[in-house]
């Protein structure tokens, strides 16, 4: 089938000619999504799309500039407006907007000649770690369809690992790539802040959230993070360019590196689950086995940073309005965050970013001797659809979330790229994801080593039930 292919299979298949960009959108057209995977498809849409490379294929030939995944169908997050597609940022308070214009990473998408088969679910204005909109049904992990497939690019993840699409980007505030790809089984990749552009909206003025990608392996992970990487103009943050594609880097030996590790929780007191503590204790014996030393380092970032981190937090919910005379229709979370966040005055908020900034610099400098960080992704396997969420008692349901991710927004205060790995699975069946993170910008080594990891215990033919 044409969805055991991973993305640059199915990229490599179109450029020799044994399969089209119609035929690809059409295959996955016909899939069945059982997982909760879109808010609104765009089937037609993605087959005009794909019928014009088709035709450009037979007339012309494949463009001399077109990239590996040149043809392969993805899908957008909800988050990202689409001109002339309805598009809900996850929340009923905006059920039925359709916007004018574009972001750039749909028309950076686009003219990669990906045609787009939907918007992917994602809960209220991308807040929660679990996605349970009340736009669309809950996204959910194939591997066990009564949990969570994460948050908040919980569509974008279930998509991927369901075979719905071949890879798709996500975004990460907090976690929102690597909760996702650790509850799904995917690889999922956080890239360094000002790698990829938020033009021209810039909503994310703390600079915590960043796109990125998801998929069944390393490479195809960075074979979209090719296609989306490249500064902009105006663009308040940018990394350096990379020395190559970041493909190439993944078929790299990353020769002997420093890890550090640690497993306390960074956000919040909580038991690590021991699947979690198994995982990160398996990947340190395959990097020493790998050749690389793994030594143990303190938590390099302080508990006091928690409450900067949520200040910022709660004021980039309030920057995310309902419509007027729509407000009822916000979750009860985002109400309650949102109130925090109108509650902190201007200088309040620019105290706590430039906290954020001073802890940052702590954690970079304490890091810095060593080349990559691994930590476990998530304190236990995905959870069940409404364990996490409490509509009830916002407080308890925000304790909830920090108890579940208690790692992952320590490389967003950072900027540091990171990505979560599928190294282990549970007896039952469940996976459990462990996460490396690198110095700022330097995720070509990141991906070398990832790659190095996925050849020495590969992943990819696992398939969860109904593939």
């Amino acid at each position: 089938m044409l969805h055991d292919l991973t993305a640059l299979e199915q990229g490599d298949a179109v450029r020799r000619g044994e399969v089209s960009p119609l035929e690809l959108v059409e295959h996955y057209a016909g899939r069945v999504d059982r997982v909760g995977a879109f808010i609104t498809t765009t089937h037609d849409q993605a087959r005009e799309h794909a019928r014009q490379l088709t035709t450009l294929l037979s007339t012309q030939g494949r463009p001399a500039d077109a990239g590996p995944l040149w043809g392969v169908p993805t899908g957008i997050k909800d988050l990202h407006p689409t001109a002339g597609v309805r598009t809900t940022f996850g929340s009923a308070a905006y059920d039925d907007f359709v916007p004018e214009e574009s972001d750039d990473l749909v028309l950076t998408v686009a003219a990669a000649g990906m045609p787009s088969l939907g918007k992917t679910n994602t809960p209220e204005f991308g807040s929660p770690c679990y996605t349970e909109p009340d736009v669309a049904p809950a996204a959910v992990t194939p591997w066990d369809t009564t949990r969570t497939a994460g948050g908040s690019s919980g569509g974008a993840a279930a998509a991927v690992a369901a075979g719905l699409l071949p890879v798709a980007p996500g975004s990460d505030g907090g976690g929102s790539i690597r909760i996702p790809a650790s509850c799904c089984g995917l690889v999922g990749l956080k890239p360094t802040r000002g790698r990829i552009s938020g033009a021209p909206r810039y909503g994310d003025p703390v600079g915590l959230a960043t796109a990125g990608t998801l998929a069944r392996t390393v490479r195809d992970a960075a074979a979209l993070l090719d296609v989306l990487a490249g500064r902009r103009v105006g663009d308040p943050f940018w990394a350096p360019p990379p020395s190559g594609p970041f493909l190439q880097a993944c078929d790299r030996e990353p020769g002997r590196l420093r890890v550090a590790r640690f497993i306390a929780p960074v956000i919040t007191d909580v038991d690590v689950d021991t699947s979690s503590v198994t995982a990160w204790e398996d990947a340190s014996r395959l990097l020493e086995q790998l050749g690389h030393d793994v030594e143990d380092v303190p938590v390099p970032i302080p508990r006091d940073a928690v409450v900067d981190f949520e200040t910022c937090w709660a004021v980039l919910t309030a920057l995310s309005p309902a419509p007027p005379g729509r407000e009822d229709r916000l979750r009860p979370l985002t109400r309650w965050l949102g109130g925090l966040g109108h509650a902190v005055s201007g200088p309040e908020f620019g105290l706590a970013i430039g906290r954020l900034r001073q802890h940052a610099a702590v954690a970079l400098a304490a890091l810095a001797a060593y080349d990559v960080v691994l930590t476990p992704t998530l304190s236990r396997p995905p959870a069940l659809v409404g364990e996490l969420r409490d509509d009830a008692d916002p407080t308890r349901d925000f304790a909830q979330q920090k108890a579940f991710t208690p790692w992952t927004s320590a490389w967003n205060v950072t900027g540091m790229p990171a990505v979560s790995l599928p190294l282990h699975w549970t007896d039952d069946g469940l996976p459990v994801g462990v996460m490396l993170a690198a110095r700022p910008a330097e995720e070509e080594l990141l991906l070398s080593l990832a790659g190095q990891v996925e050849a020495a215990a590969p992943w990819a033919d696992r398939r969860p039930p109904g593939w």
